[in-house]
């Protein structure tokens, strides 16, 4: 079928190359014109505008953003809105949060255009590998681009989960789950390091990928980081977040819903970015304060 995509980035360039092995004809824009010119060297047709992209495309088009969630989507959806035509589908594959998503599609819907929110995971590898897609949004809309998820996906890896911003919260928990999973191994890690045995921390992952009861494939890539690098000496031990872990504690206090794990993982990256930190540098003072206990580490 005949897709526009904006946006191409690590991903998106990434899908659209995949999109266009699989058969689909690609019509592209993006922010910076590089991207453009390999996805234009790998078949697709490349536009130095979204107007220029709307025009291209036939009815009923299906356009698919791939573009940073927040204001840079806000905009591209609200340019679309105005030159899009009734029957056409807009998906956002990126990170949006779920109530903003439900506002955005109610909007859209008084138009008559679809919105469909699908939540990708899959990173740098779905190139090769396929991208798990959760799908938010009209039905009908959702058949229509069908062929197009169904290439991104693996076998089994794509699912209409819902209505418009159940994608997008299927996939912001999903990413929750993420910061707790990939806390643990690095927690679990740490405690071997630091124990006195001087463990083989690559091999130790490499076993644990055959019948461990915690393989997975974020061990796998545990395994792979370790490999090139025991020691991590490349790696500064400061870890960003991209807003799905907060959005999902903050999910889990709105419902009443105990989340100790993902919170725990959540404030564990904020710790990373303060190697300073006034708060432990105040707990160091206070046992110093009523116990004369030194500071300092010693």
């Amino acid at each position: 079928m005949q897709i526009g995509f904006i946006g191409l980035g690590k991903m998106g360039g990434n899908m659209v190359e995949r999109l266009l092995r699989g058969g689909h004809s690609l019509i592209v824009a993006n922010r910076d014109p590089e991207p453009i010119q390999r996805a234009v060297s790998l078949g697709a047709v490349g536009c130095g505008s979204l107007a220029e992209l709307v025009t291209k495309l036939l009815s009923r088009r299906a356009i698919w953003l791939m573009v940073p969630a927040g204001d840079a989507t806000e905009q591209v959806i609200a340019d679309l809105s105005r030159v899009l035509s009734p029957g056409d589908v807009v998906i956002d594959g990126g990170n949006s949060r779920y109530q903003t998503t439900i506002e955005r599609a109610a909007a859209l819907r008084a138009k008559g255009i679809h919105l469909l929110d699908i939540g990708t995971s899959g990173g740098i590898w779905g190139l090769k590998e396929g991208y798990c897609q959760m799908i938010g949004g009209d039905m009908d809309a959702f058949r229509y681009v069908e062929p197009a998820i169904k290439t991104l996906a693996p076998e089994n890896g794509y699912l209409h989960v819902g209505a418009s911003g159940s994608g997008h919260l299927v996939k912001m928990v999903h990413n929750g789950i993420e910061y707790g999973l990939m806390q643990a191994y690095a927690e679990g890690f740490e405690i071997l390091k630091s124990s006195p045995f001087g463990l083989d921390l690559p091999a130790i992952a490499k076993l644990w990928q055959h019948g461990s009861v915690v393989r997975s494939w974020l061990l796998d890539l545990a395994a792979s980081a370790l490999n090139r690098d025991p020691d991590l000496s490349s790696i500064p031990a400061y870890v960003e977040d991209t807003g799905e872990g907060r959005w999902t504690v903050q999910e889990a206090l709105d419902l009443g819903v105990p989340a100790p794990v993902i919170s725990a993982a959540l404030y564990a990256r904020f710790a990373s970015r303060k190697p300073e930190a006034f708060g432990l540098k105040l707990l160091s003072a206070l046992r110093h304060e009523f116990g004369g206990h030194a500071t300092g580490g010693k």
